[in-house]
């Protein structure tokens, strides 16, 4: 991998011998080692640890691009760059083209770095076989069939119906317009790396993104589990949502539009826009294979 060498460290890395670089690569060379005059090269574990922090800022933010991350950071681009290309050669990332709401401007568009399955596994989901398993046990259990699927979203509606109980009171306690906002905090400080932000139209209301779900691959067999999940929001911010994306179904955030209280009949007709595009939550979570 072309970093490897720029990890090396100390005087015997620079009479390491090797090919004639081309003066196009001797020029990127001579650049890079200005760059990096006076700093010696991080010990591995530091790269590594660097390493994660991008991974984990795509965890939390969702598809970044190197700019994005070097802000994020305090690091510089170069030095994003070098830590996306590592990751993506592990399988860790890949690159996106980055959505952009509104009028786009000239030039190509940004590229962003979303995590891949792969990625995403390295975070607290251990346990997707064994949820997978008990869910099939509660199937059969039941008889199978729609029986089956029944006793799946019984179980998931139980289980959502609890988890939202630990949100109430921070959602409660806020402001109408500050609902989204609090249940994104509660999602976040369990583990669902959540983010409240306005919807393309804001007049319409806001978009909850959830940058993280511990039981993504869980949900592509059980979309009851989205389902219930957005059953819960609706009730917590009482208010009709709809889910627009879900990571289970493929998607880089799980996406649920809020409509902003007020809007009147503009906020009931946003399902008939985006209805060709996204996720109803009676097909949330399906693996479209």
């Amino acid at each position: 991998m072309k970093y490897a060498s720029e990890e090396k460290e100390g005087p015997a890395a620079e009479q390491t011998a090797g090919p004639a670089a081309s003066a196009p690569e001797q020029s990127e060379q001579a650049g890079r080692r200005a760059a990096g005059a006076g700093h010696p090269a991080a010990p591995h574990d530091e790269q590594q640890g660097t390493r994660n922090k991008v991974a984990r800022s795509i965890l939390d933010h969702g598809p970044s691009t190197a700019a994005e991350l070097a802000l994020r950071l305090e690091l510089t681009q170069a030095a994003v760059r070098r830590h996306l290309d590592a990751l993506a050669a592990e399988g860790v990332v890949e690159p996106r083209e980055k959505r952009v709401y509104g009028t786009r401007g000239r030039g190509r568009p940004a590229r962003a770095f979303a995590l891949t399955d792969c990625g995403r596994d390295a975070f607290d989901q251990a346990y997707d076989q064994l949820a997978t398993d008990a869910l099939r046990w509660i199937a059969q259990s039941a008889g199978g069939g729609e029986k089956g699927e029944a006793a799946v979203a019984a179980f998931a509606r139980a289980r959502l119906a609890a988890q939202a109980e630990g949100y109430r009171k921070e959602v409660e306690a806020a402001e109408p317009q500050a609902r989204t906002e609090a249940l994104a905090k509660a999602l976040t400080a369990d583990g669902y790396a959540a983010t409240a932000r306005s919807a393309p139209n804001p007049q319409l209301g806001e978009q909850l993104c959830q940058h993280h779900c511990p039981v993504a691959h869980v949900a592509e067999q059980y979309p009851q589990l989205c389902e219930a999940e957005t059953e819960v929001f609706s009730r917590l911010l009482g208010t009709h949502v709809q889910r627009l994306a879900t990571i289970a179904h493929g998607d880089g955030v799980c996406t649920t539009f809020v409509p902003k209280a007020g809007a009147g009949k503009a906020a009931h007709r946003t399902p008939r826009t985006t209805k060709t595009t996204t996720a109803s939550a009676s097909t949330a979570g399906r693996n479209p294979a």
